[in-house]
């Protein structure tokens, strides 16, 4: 063998062991087992929440304008009231029902039970993917626009969009897989010079409308050129105040951060009302600083940019108020505004990122839907870049173009939030609340079928998207099927008991489906395990039984419960399979004891691939031989390995 294959097969071993060299956390449910953090005052955290929202400022103006021309303003009031008196309203909810950082998607999750609740998650999932790719790749688009459109940028970088967008994907991807981790003190740092500078350009532009009247009597007169009815011009902004949607993110990220919000003394796990009524400051105040600036700046950019600076090649395109920087403020300011916007854009494709690395090991893995190495943080990093580059080549790093995209993610995810919300006071009995709520859900379901009518781009993706995570979480699920999928085994004193005292000779068991219960249906029972198996009468027998939970669960803790009928001594258990709770229960067994465990089951007759159908969907199916296999994965050691015996 050459030295060069040598070498290759070296730097591959070196290669996979750093991408794998990570601490295998496992994250249990959406903080099931909260991790520790270090918390900061709201106001902090508020800003790592803002680098995302904030930082569509960047964009958002331009595209209200070319999406509801002189009609911006007015659409953007009525996103600005659904922000206020709709989402807001909805996460303040949320916040108080899921502390610990869950967000919606879990309260779904546990509103809604067995399969249909993990379709839907997958569904949202699809969504969660297309909002913070599509942040990652808009954001990186957008501040490659305020690269190229800077005046002191060489003319040779004009026509290097995409490859400027896929240079900063690429070096965020570095940043994650060298290891990153949330950094307060930076978003802290970004968003204040950010919002301060907007501050500034949209105080200047306030100032150019007042002092100069005849833009407001062109805007008056581009508003009625074609309706002079107040009514029906209102009517048509609520028609395209959808398409404005951009400026809704940020709520989710708002919920999901809440473990890093510092709360009082007083607080318990369970429900810690400081950092509840903490998080709710956070989410109040974005939403209202969003909203001042959300109005405002659709408001100057509408009445002092031409509309054809808008527009795809324009100026203005996918950055309006660094334009209006620029125009008003000279281009040394400008030049400043740009590097304030690239960075939080850049930072805010870091906070999707994150995000992302934060959702998939939290759902995907825990449903078996996903390989063990989804847990790593820099093989998705990977994973994630790829799909980003592809998004990116696919919609030339064009911003408006991936405007729909976003906004569809952005929408489903605050709708389904809406829902949850009002499935949760429904279940409480809170008429007044679910009438509310259920009146915000539909308003919200509205928006987002207009955003999809009008831009069904952002479905397609999102399909693709939620296709891809089916497919691949259904074909990950049958591969670990097998797999023990136990997380620990909990012996009451009863069953520690039969335990004890039937292991003094040969260890056997007999796996029964209860039925009746009753001593002659385990009398009969073991008199046909016994013939079938020639088993000595003397030898001690324990019964084991299985029901299956919730088949839809991957994972679990069983509880095994000692119970006696008679003379008949049982161990009894609840799991999400069958064939892998005996397996697990088998080892335990054997390891507890020293002894090799037998465990004893009947024939099956039918069609195997319903049987297997029926393990993978319901837990149960051809026990026997499914026990065998997982044993046979778990212990490669056929001496050590328990006994399957099946008679009939």
């Amino acid at each position: 063998m050459s030295k060069s294959i040598v070498s290759t097969k070296r730097l591959s071993k070196q290669f996979i062991y750093w991408l794998l060299e990570e601490d295998r956390r496992e994250k249990q449910g959406p903080y099931r087992k909260e991790e520790p953090h270090r918390q900061h005052l709201w106001w902090q955290v508020m800003c790592l929440t803002g680098v995302d929202y904030f930082s569509t400022l960047g964009y958002q103006p331009g595209i209200a304008a070319l999406a509801a021309g002189a009609l911006s303003p007015l659409a953007t009031l009525i996103l600005v009231l659904l922000t206020l008196f709709g989402a807001l309203p909805i996460y303040r909810r949320i916040a108080a029902e899921s502390p610990h950082g869950e967000g919606s998607i879990a309260m779904l999750e546990r509103l809604l039970s067995w399969w249909q609740g993990k379709l839907l998650v997958l569904c949202l999932l699809g969504f969660v993917a297309t909002d913070f790719i599509i942040t990652i790749t808009l954001s990186a688009a957008d501040a490659t626009a305020h690269i190229i459109e800077n005046p002191l940028t060489p003319d040779l970088f004009h026509d290097q969009t995409i490859a400027i967008t896929l240079l900063l994907i690429t070096l965020l991807s570095a940043v994650f897989l060298r290891g990153f981790r949330e950094a307060i003190g930076i978003a802290v740092f970004l968003v204040a010079i950010y919002l301060l500078l907007n501050f500034i350009v949209i105080s200047v532009g306030l100032y150019q409308i007042l002092t100069h009247s005849t833009v407001i009597a062109q805007w008056q007169t581009a508003l009625f050129a074609r309706h002079s009815n107040p009514f029906v011009i209102l009517g048509i902004a609520i028609l395209l105040f959808p398409k404005l949607a951009l400026g809704l993110s940020g709520f989710e990220t708002g919920v999901t951060v809440m473990p890093l919000v510092k709360g009082s003394s007083s607080d318990i796990q369970e429900h810690p009302r400081g950092r509840i009524r903490n998080t709710r400051k956070l989410l109040t105040a974005a939403a209202v600083i969003m909203s001042f600036f959300l109005l405002t700046s659709s408001l100057i950019t509408t009445l002092l940019i031409p509309a054809a600076e808008f527009a795809s090649g324009g100026k203005a395109n996918g950055r309006a108020l660094a334009y209006l920087a620029h125009l008003y403020l000279g281009d040394g300011f400008g030049t400043i505004y740009d590097l304030s916007t690239i960075s939080i854009l850049w930072f805010a494709g870091a906070s999707a990122m994150a995000g992302l690395l934060n959702i998939v090991p939290r759902y995907l893995p825990r449903y078996g839907m996903a390989p063990n190495w989804a847990l790593l943080a820099r093989p998705l990093v990977l994973v994630y870049t790829a799909i980003a580059f592809v998004v990116t080549i696919i919609f030339r790093a064009n911003v408006e173009a991936q405007g729909g995209a976003y906004a569809t993610g952005v929408l489903v995810l605050i709708t389904s939030a809406a829902f949850a919300v009002t499935l949760s006071a429904h279940r409480r009995t809170e008429k007044q609340r679910t009438l509310l709520f259920a009146t915000i859900t539909l308003l919200f379901l509205y928006t987002t079928v207009v955003n999809i009518i009008e831009r069904p781009e952002g479905i397609r993706i999102a399909g693709c998207f939620i296709g891809a995570i089916i497919f691949t979480s259904l074909i990950s699920r049958v591969w670990r099927s097998t797999e023990l999928r136990v997380e620990q085994i909990e012996f009451d004193d009863t069953a520690r008991q039969f335990l004890a005292e039937k292991s003094q000779g040969e260890i056997r068991l007999i796996a029964n489906r209860l039925n009746e219960g009753d001593v002659q249906e385990y009398f009969l029972k073991e008199k046909e395990v016994r013939e079938d198996n020639h088993i000595p009468p003397n030898d001690p027998i324990l019964f084991l039984e299985i029901m299956v939970s919730d088949a839809s669960e991957f994972a679990d803790v069983i509880k095994v419960k000692g119970v006696q009928v008679g003379d008949y001594c049982i161990l009894r258990a609840e799991s999400a399979a069958v064939p892998n709770a005996i397996a697990a229960l088998l080892l335990y067994i054997r390891d507890q004891t020293g002894k090799i465990p037998h465990a004893y089951f009947g024939w099956v007759e039918g069609n195997p691939i319903q049987y297997l159908l029926r393990f993978i969907l319901f837990g149960e199916g051809d026990i026997a031989v499914v026990t065998r296999e997982v044993l046979r994965r778990a212990e490669k050691n056929s001496e050590r390995r328990p006994g399957i015996h099946v008679g009939g």
